[in-house]
């Protein structure tokens, strides 16, 4: 038994998925499903799009959630790959939830193509952005975040991602984030200065995962209460509170407000260390969250990842040498 989990914007890649096409009829028919739902062109979008139209949140989105979906199949219905828990990282938590048989894969496609809408005008380009902080604990976060709003006198500044021990990702008012780049100085902030603490400010094109998208949260509330939400087939560690739910409603709700509060992902996988599960598989484009469980616990969690055929023949290896 392995858990999925399902990456976020930032994993996308030109080419993403060509090969599950190229070798997987169900694959194929997931593209083709993916393609009706939203009337326009996934694989022309995933195999030919560019760095920038795949950086698009409004493409991001669908087309991270449509490979997602279609690695997951194949590895269910060809290798008969079993989950026995599913997290997903931000957008690809609709992935887990598609997984699981929660959500329909056709409404969901429609859904995060609105989420992606909603978060990009959620906050007009330039008033927003987010920064990723390395080397600082998640109170020494907290308290930076609330030392730049009370000393620059704008926010909302917070965290919006606790990707992994060491890894934390702050969103909010760009003003913010520009006098805190200005004005980042560990020594004048905290009793003690941490010896490696730096800024990498984020190409993204809003400040997600903060207060600033309560726009978009309302406007998934809609979509979201417009669409069935079934009991999941296994737990789905949620990134709104990490922890472990299959109770459909219960899983709409931390869907909704997940777009506007941080994601817990190093308190959702320390959830799923207690668990016991140690297999992992990284079901879609990149391999980012392999190197977040590096990070989180290297020694226990063994993670496999899909962006070729060769990663895909591994886990085909790995399922024969177990069943016996």
């Amino acid at each position: 038994m392995f858990t999925l989990v399902f990456p976020g914007q930032g994993s996308q890649q030109p080419g993403m998925g060509r090969f599950l096409f190229e070798n997987f009829k169900i694959a194929q028919e997931t593209f083709e499903e993916g393609s009706e739902a939203l009337k326009q062109d996934m694989k022309k979008l995933c195999f030919e799009g560019s760095e920038a139209d795949l950086a698009l949140t409004e493409n991001t989105q669908p087309a991270l959630l449509l490979v997602s979906t279609a690695t997951q199949r194949v590895l269910t219905k060809e290798f008969g790959v079993k989950a026995a828990a599913a997290a997903g990282h931000s957008i690809g938590e609709y992935a887990a939830m598609v997984a699981a048989g929660v959500t329909r894969f056709d409404e969901s496609m429609r859904a995060v193509k609105t989420r992606g809408q909603a978060m990009q005008s959620a906050v007009p380009v330039g008033q927003g952005g987010m920064v990723a902080i390395l080397g600082l604990e998640p109170d020494q976060v907290e308290t930076l975040c609330n030392y730049v709003v009370k000393n620059s006198g704008v926010g909302p500044l917070s965290a919006a991602n606790f990707n992994s021990p060491g890894q934390i990702v702050i969103s909010g008012s760009q003003k913010a984030i520009n006098w805190l780049k200005d004005n980042f100085k560990p020594e004048a902030i905290f009793a003690e200065a941490p010896k490696r603490a730096k800024l990498i400010p984020l190409t993204v094109s809003a400040p997600f995962h903060c207060e600033m998208m309560k726009p978009a949260e309302d406007k998934m509330r809609e979509v979201l209460t417009a669409m069935k939400f079934e009991t999941a087939a296994f737990p789905i560690i949620q990134n709104f509170h990490a922890k472990a739910e299959t109770d459909g409603s219960i899983l709409r709700e931390n869907l909704i407000r997940q777009v506007s509060a941080p994601v817990r992902w190093t308190q959702s996988m320390e959830v799923l260390k207690g668990m016991g599960h140690s297999q992992v598989i990284e079901c879609g484009a990149g391999k980012v969250l392999q190197g977040l469980l590096k990070k989180i616990d290297g020694d226990f969690f063994k993670v496999m990842t899909t962006t070729s055929i060769e990663d895909v023949k591994i886990i085909e290896e790995f399922l024969k040498a177990t069943s016996h």
